[in-house]
């Protein structure tokens, strides 16, 4: 007598497998698209804090990522300074009592559904619309 499977038995499982990988596929792509705009959160709340402490030390707000991240010691970590961090496009803008910041996704609906904005007040601001120029605080809406 023979050991093995029959052909029958593998389509089964074939079955089974596909029919398990369909189910958890979406929602891993979820999950993965929640990772990264909690971390694009965090990385607003980041850049709000160091643009405060920016502002006290050189009574003035930065210009861009690089002055935050090319201080010695950075207010922020080299990978948020290169602008790109998990799935997002992060940049800051600012002048002497101004600076906005806004992460928008890499790939809209693969990397991330939402766009973020950050201003002087500190109020963390969203937007479900595929950003194509720069964020205000008028065309966003408040994170809840």
């Amino acid at each position: 007598m023979k050991k093995g499977f029959t052909l029958v038995e593998i389509l089964i499982v074939v079955a089974i497998i596909s029919i398990i990988a369909t189910i958890a596929i979406p929602n891993l792509l979820r999950a993965k698209i929640q990772a990264n705009e909690a971390s694009a959160i965090a990385s607003m709340k980041t850049i709000s804090a160091a643009c405060e402490s920016y502002f006290s030390t050189y009574s003035s707000f930065p210009s861009n990522l690089n002055a935050l991240g090319s201080d010695n010691p950075p207010f922020i970590d080299a990978t948020l300074a290169s602008g790109q961090k998990q799935g997002y496009n992060i940049i800051l803008t600012g002048s002497t009592y101004t600076f906005t910041a806004q992460a928008t996704p890499i790939a809209y609906r693969s990397s991330g559904k939402r766009s973020f904005y950050v201003d002087e007040q500190g109020d963390i601001r969203y937007t479900d619309l595929q950003v194509t120029g720069t964020l205000t605080r008028n065309n966003t809406l408040p994170l809840q």
